[in-house]
């Protein structure tokens, strides 16, 4: 993660050096993206498990950096779905724990599929705003983030669905079993560091 972040800062500054500015603003906002979790977290109080701040900044890298710079879309045929995809997911478990922290933790508040629910929206709006995002880009701009159209938005939107249904099922399953694998060890992990937005969760644990 540091080694990403120094590489960023760098390049930056070769660009800024080369003039080569569409390259440096790329960089410094690849970089402002993956420091904002972390910047967050300290503003809210909040505590992020490795894990996350890694993913966050792969992400950004992945996306932004290699996508744009180094043009992986079109490259990669597979890039832009496998970025929908894990985004897709990444805000399914995030609009689980945050609906699961409006409840301070009570799993008997809401039922699970409830919560579920809420989560997989989450996870489509954003999928949708994002798409909004990239065609006033392009309306604007004159971009070509949307590329092939209708083709490409609802390809992404159909891959935000599948993401946020497998990050949504996963809160599901963790509520009722309090395991999910290796993704419900992870939300197991922010709840344990955030013990505090969790209160009656993590009493009915004690008790």
């Amino acid at each position: 993660m540091l080694v990403i972040w120094a590489m960023l800062l760098s390049t930056a500054m070769i660009a800024l050096v080369l003039s080569r500015w569409p390259l440096a603003f790329v960089s410094f906002a690849t970089l402002f993206l993956s420091l904002l979790p972390p910047l967050l977290a300290a503003r809210l109080s909040l505590k992020l498990p490795l894990p996350f701040l890694l993913f966050t900044t792969l992400f950004f890298f992945g996306s932004i950096f290699l996508g744009e710079a180094f043009d992986f879309y079109e490259r990669l045929w597979w890039w832009d779905i496998a970025l929908h995809g894990l985004s897709a997911l990444g805000f399914g478990l995030t609009g689980f724990l945050f609906v699961f922290m409006l409840f301070e933790g009570d799993r008997f508040a809401a039922p699970p599929s409830a919560i579920a629910f809420i989560s997989f929206c989450v996870a489509m709006t954003v999928g949708a705003i994002w798409e909004i995002f990239e065609f006033a880009m392009d309306v604007t701009f004159g971009l070509n983030m949307q590329k092939s159209g209708l083709d490409d938005t609802m390809g992404d939107l159909i891959v935000d669905a599948l993401g946020g249904l497998i990050g949504s099922l996963t809160g599901y399953v963790y509520l009722r079993h309090d395991a999910a694998g290796w993704l419900g060890r992870g939300l197991r992990q922010f709840i344990d560091m955030n013990q505090r937005l969790y209160r009656k969760y993590k009493q009915r644990i004690k008790k």
